[in-house]
């Protein structure tokens, strides 16, 4: 048995957990319906109940600041849509370079794991520029803090790695050494439940 502070080890959250995440969600879907207009959280809690393992990522989103919330419904695949909607670059994953092979190559002072890394073990995909883009739209983010995105190969293989923040009324795109980290860049998800 586990207590409400562990994870089960088959990615599946324990009651308490599950009970905790589904009314912390659907708060926060009811506080921001600007974000999904015409859709019914009836319909995403459905899904969510029938994808324990799309809860769990959810949990993990949540446990480390991310703070995610419906931001669409892909009719194609009928699919939901959940962007990490922290007001700032969720807490819980800052201080970390963009993937394991920037983290292979700091000599010094190495952070604990990176981007890439954390998405992955989390069951998340790193935003792209144009889904943070969009995510803009929504409401305003990273009007302070930074975050990782997903990063084409030929810059990667250069070195670099893609970053985005809000400022002076724009969305900015740079660029930094994907072995770079610091305490105000940490990187958003998303996942398709």
């Amino acid at each position: 048995m586990t207590n409400s502070n562990e994870i089960v080890n088959k990615k599946e959250l324990a009651l308490e957990q599950r009970e905790g995440l589904l009314s912390a969600l659907k708060a926060r879907f009811e506080k921001n319906m600007h974000r999904h207009n015409g859709l019914e959280w009836a319909k995403v809690q459905e899904k969510l109940d029938a994808n324990s393992e799309k809860l769990w990522s959810l949990f993990e989103m949540e446990r480390t600041g991310g703070e995610p919330d419906v931001i669409g419904y892909d009719q194609e695949t009928g699919e939901y849509i959940f962007y990490d909607c922290s007001v700032e670059s969720p807490k819980g994953r800052r201080s970390v370079c963009y993937d394991h092979e920037a983290l292979e190559a700091r000599k010094k002072h190495k952070p604990e794991t990176s981007a890439m890394e954390m998405a992955a073990s989390m069951g998340i995909e790193l935003l792209t520029e144009e889904q943070y883009r969009a995510l803009q739209k929504l409401d305003k983010f990273d009007m302070k803090t930074s975050s990782w995105v997903q990063t084409p190969s030929d810059i990667r293989k250069l070195g670099g790695a893609l970053f985005c923040d809000w400022r002076y009324g724009h969305v900015f795109l740079y660029h930094n050494g994907a072995d770079s980290y610091y305490g105000a860049r940490g990187f958003r998800g998303s996942l398709r439940v």
